[in-house]
């Protein structure tokens, strides 16, 4: 059986109540879709919190979802970037709006390609919630800066400013870590 077919049958299962179909969904994407969580969250913990509500909300929705459409788990982490979103939407006040902010290249993030999972998770995660928001939807998620205005209710002007000094500050801390390893094994 292949993968699309297994998600099909699955999601059927799991729509006539079939609680073992729930729970196998639930295994196969909990790794990746926290880590989407992990991108938007400050923390672990409120990773996780925002994994459990988007489960809640995929298997609540599960009967919209439509196979014709596209993958299911492309389907998913939309429906996880909106519980983050969310979340820090109501929890966070985004009043900085910068008019005439610099143009940004979208192709500027091979830097980051360098740094491990780990380290460039860590690097996200220190990011001011607004600069973190922006940069994952933007760089990671594939937003437009309009998209992205939309959904936080912010100038596009404030979207590519906030884009531009994530970028800043992340490119800072690539070059110190660059720094640390040569010193170290140099």
């Amino acid at each position: 059986m292949d993968k699309r077919t297994l998600h099909i049958q699955l999601i059927e299962n799991a729509l006539q109540g079939n609680q073992q179909a729930y729970r196998k969904l639930y295994e196969m994407y909990k790794h990746s879709l926290f880590m989407v969580c992990l991108r938007y969250g400050k923390d672990r913990s409120t990773a996780q919190d925002y994994l459990q509500d988007a489960f809640v909300n995929i298997f609540k929705n599960l009967k919209q979802f439509d196979t014709a459409r596209g993958a299911f788990e492309s389907w998913a982490k939309r429906i996880t970037v909106n519980v983050c979103l969310a979340d820090i939407r109501k929890n966070t006040l985004y009043s900085v709006n910068i008019s005439g902010a610099e143009q940004v290249e979208s192709n500027d993030v091979s830097a980051l390609s360098s740094l491990s999972l780990q380290e460039m998770l860590g690097h996200i995660q220190q990011l001011p919630y607004g600069y973190r928001t922006v940069f994952n939807m933007y760089v990671i998620d594939g937003f437009s800066h309009k998209e992205i205005a939309e959904q936080l209710n912010v100038s596009i002007s404030t979207s590519k400013s906030q884009l531009m000094k994530a970028r800043n500050i992340l490119q800072k801390k690539i070059v110190v870590n660059q720094r640390v390893y040569s010193q170290d094994h140099g």
